[in-house]
C-alpha cells in the first residue's frame, strides 16, 4: 500500500477509507458454505483529488461522504449469495469507481474464520476511474 500512495496520479488526492467493515454474507463455493452467512472484512481506500474534496465553508456537501462508501458495501452484500471473493472484490471497486469524484480506489475482502493458523484469506483489487484517464 505504501508504494501506492506515491502513484504519480495520486499525488494530488486525499485518500478517503473504510476499514475492517465486518459484514456477514452468503460467500463460497462449497455446498458447507451455501448453508449460511461468513463474516468477511470489508476495507475501501478511495482517493478523490483535492480539488473536489477541499471544504471552504466545512460543509458535507463539499466532499464525498463516508456513507457512500459504507451504504455502497451494505447494497451490494445484500444482494444475496456471492461465489467468489474475487467476484466481491471487483463488483465493489466497480461501484466505487463509478463516483464520479473518485479517481483511484482499492478494495480488499478477507474472510477471517476460515483457517485456524491463519489471520484471514483474502484479495485486493485496485483500478483507476475510467473518465480520469
Amino acid at each position: 500500500m505504501q508504494s501506492l500512495l506515491l502513484h504519480p496520479r495520486l499525488t494530488d488526492c486525499r485518500r478517503l477509507f473504510l476499514r475492517n467493515y465486518a459484514v456477514w454474507i452468503n460467500i463460497g463455493v462449497h455446498d458447507f458454505e451455501k448453508k449460511g452467512e461468513q463474516r468477511v472484512m470489508i476495507n475501501v481506500d478511495l482517493f478523490v483529488p483535492l480539488a473536489r474534496s477541499t471544504p471552504r465553508a466545512d460543509k458535507l456537501t463539499e466532499v464525498l461522504d463516508y456513507d457512500f462508501i459504507r451504504r455502497s458495501v451494505g447494497e451490494y452484500v445484500a444482494r444475496g449469495h456471492v461465489h467468489l471473493q474475487e467476484t466481491l472484490a471487483d463488483e465493489l471497486l466497480r461501484v466505487m469507481l463509478a463516483h464520479p469524484q473518485v479517481r483511484a480506489a482499492r478494495v480488499s475482502t478477507e474472510k477471517p474464520d476460515v483457517y485456524p493458523d491463519c489471520d484471514a484469506v483474502g484479495v485486493e483489487v485496485f483500478g483507476f476511474n475510467a473518465d480520469e484517464s
